[in-house]
């Protein structure tokens, strides 16, 4: 190995290191319970080496020179001591346990936390299965490391201690053939724990892979099976299942090598040992009793160290998962550092000469460019363009789940960053084309995180045209909907999702492309529904139709980023430029349908 690789290999020690510190910190806070833990893995240590110490009166005075009253209380020492070391064992499998388990829900709900606190361009780059196995795959890691191992560890090292120890009181000389060999299983160790983290860290980041191409396959099993696809995706999938596959069996390997390598250390220590104690005994310095207590020990000491051996896989995981855990934890959250106080806005919307770029896999692109408009309260400002003009990105900015590049955005003359997110995104309420309905009961979705009265809630669903299919459910408003409504029609979820805006009554509404997929029926169900919604709000709609926005008090013509052509859409038709082209087109299409 070169020095820079040495190193790398020393930094890469430490860091480990420090992780796992910081892991073991998370446990800390269940100090009593560890407390506990670590007493009982001292008794349970001392009865297991308090036993081989009866090996020496055993064999003395109940074989080689048998004693009457030997034979009860040696097999009561024995019962006593299992009794005890019993109670032990449990004690610490316990407090362990209880100690584990919590650290996984602590981190499973930072992570979900810090998640939903990450800006939206994290959510552009990472896929949310990746995401979730992380939640549920790596937090599993991790307590295998910070209560399987930290046990084993304990436990196991307390026993080599205490049994080391005994073999030192009984004879020096034996006790320093064993020493020649333990450096050796040492330096075995610590290269076996360096190769599991860098083995590990390939493993979580392909279950990443895996989960989100098994979710991505179902998820899209109807055009999977339209294209007959299904030999592809699974190839697919089994790429990365075979790449963890490949990788575990590293895993497998290295444990039953070293494994493997720590018997062999140790018979050779053994094999000292006895050597060295077969001269003693010759010198009429060892009696069988002693060679006997001497031999179990050891023999106590090799399983103890070849499980120390094998927690550096558990170990090596966790440190990896850990890693991947903390790296979003640590991870910059959205900018919230706004102080100007907002209880309800009156809802003047200006943007001055506002630019956004994304930069994604070192690609810079510019998704708006010097876009200026003023969106007054009790007005309707439509959004109309090509697909990939900027529409979404521009309404993206209101509730600043993107950043301007460049310029500014005010509300009642504040900019948007003086205030404080939660405050800001009290005043807005946002229907998309893609509505998100939870696995729960209909009010629980309109209500969605707050409390409303059961008449507000039938109110909300009336006022959005929900209510003349709520009330044929079978427990009405109590009815469970299936994940994201999958036991309702687009039509009902996004009355659905109106009702919710509605219950919200927010000065600013977004509507994006909230009809684009519905049919006709369900379209003018919705629109009334959105009619009764608009009046007294600052409303930016996304259009799709553009036979619905005839009436907006102004249409803002977006093309490739830029505002191209800004008016009412009488003007616009009569200027004869894209909002025109546009125009004309979907009625061509639409007379040919």
């Amino acid at each position: 190995m070169s020095a820079r690789d040495d190193t790398r290999a020393h930094h890469a020690g430490d860091g480990a290191w420090a992780v796992y510190r910081r892991l073991l910190g998370h446990a800390g806070v269940y100090w009593p319970f560890l407390l506990v833990a670590m007493l009982a893995m001292i008794v349970e240590a001392a009865a297991g080496a308090a036993f081989v110490w009866l090996m020496e009166p055993l064999t003395n005075d109940g074989f080689v020179d048998p004693k009457p009253d030997m034979a009860v209380v040696l097999p009561l020492a024995i019962i006593g001591l299992f009794l005890l070391r019993g109670l032990a064992t449990f004690t610490t499998d316990y407090g362990i346990a209880r100690v584990g388990r919590s650290v996984v829900r602590d981190l499973r709900e930072l992570v979900l936390g810090k998640y939903l606190r990450l800006p939206s361009t994290r959510f552009d780059t990472e896929a949310v299965p990746a995401m979730v196995s992380r939640l549920n795959f790596d937090t599993e890691q991790v307590t295998q490391a910070s209560s399987d191992a930290l046990k084993a560890i304990l436990t196991d090292g307390l026993t080599v201690v205490f049994l080391f120890g005994l073999m030192l009181y009984t004879s020096a000389k034996v006790t320093l053939a064993m020493i020649l060999i333990a450096p050796l299983i040492g330096v075995l160790v610590w290269y076996v724990g360096g190769r599991y983290r860098r083995i590990s860290r390939g493993i979580q980041d392909g279950m990443g892979a895996l989960a989100a191409s098994a979710e991505q396959s179902l998820a899209a099993q109807q055009d999977v099976k339209v294209h007959g696809a299904q030999a592809f995706e699974r190839d697919r999938y089994s790429t990365f299942a075979n790449r963890i596959l490949r990788l575990n069996m590293k895993v497998e390997t290295t444990r039953a090598i070293s494994s493997a390598l720590v018997q062999i250390l140790a018979a050779l220590a053994l094999a000292a040992i006895v050597w060295v104690a077969v001269r003693e005994a010759l010198q009429g310095q060892l009696n069988p009793g002693e060679f006997v207590q001497l031999m179990t020990a050891m023999m106590g000491i090799i399983p103890s160290l070849r499980r120390i051996t094998n927690v550096q896989s558990v170990i090596g995981r966790g440190v990896a998962a850990a890693e991947r855990l903390f790296s979003i934890l640590d991870a910059e959250e959205e900018a919230d550092t706004g102080t100007v106080p907002l209880e309800r806005a009156r809802g003047l919307l200006v943007f001055e000469d506002v630019s956004l770029r994304y930069a994604r896999d070192g690609d810079e692109r510019k998704a708006l460019d010097g876009i200026s408009f003023t969106a007054a309260p009790g007005t309707v400002t439509a959004i109309v363009g090509r697909s990939g003009s900027g529409k979404t990105s521009l309404v993206r900015l209101v509730p600043r789940f993107y950043e301007p590049s460049s310029g500014r955005i005010t509300l009642d003359g504040v900019p948007l960053d003086q205030y404080r997110l939660s405050d800001l995104r009290r005043q807005i309420a946002l229907v998309g084309q893609r509505v998100m309905l939870f696995d729960d009961s209909v009010a629980a979705n309109i209500a969605y995180a707050a409390e409303a009265a059961p008449d507000a809630l039938r109110a909300a669903a009336e006022a959005a045209n929900a209510w003349e299919f709520i009330e044929r459910l079978p427990q009405g408003m109590d009815t469970r909907i299936g994940e994201n409504g999958s036991m309702l029609s687009g039509g009902q979820r996004q009355r659905l999702a109106i009702a919710r805006a509605i219950l919200r009554d927010a000065p600013i509404l977004i509507l994006d492309e909230a009809t684009a997929a519905l049919d006709t029926e369900s379209e003018r169900l919705v629109q009334e529904a959105l009619n009764r919604l608009m009046p007294d709000r600052t409303t930016l709609v996304i259009a799709h139709r553009l036979s619905t926005i005839e009436h907006a008090d102004q249409v803002l013509v977006l093309d490739e980023g830029r505002l191209v052509e800004q008016g009412t859409h009488a003007e616009l038709l009569a200027r004869g430029g894209l909002y025109a082209h546009l125009h004309r087109m979907q009625f061509r299409d639409g007379a040919e349908g």
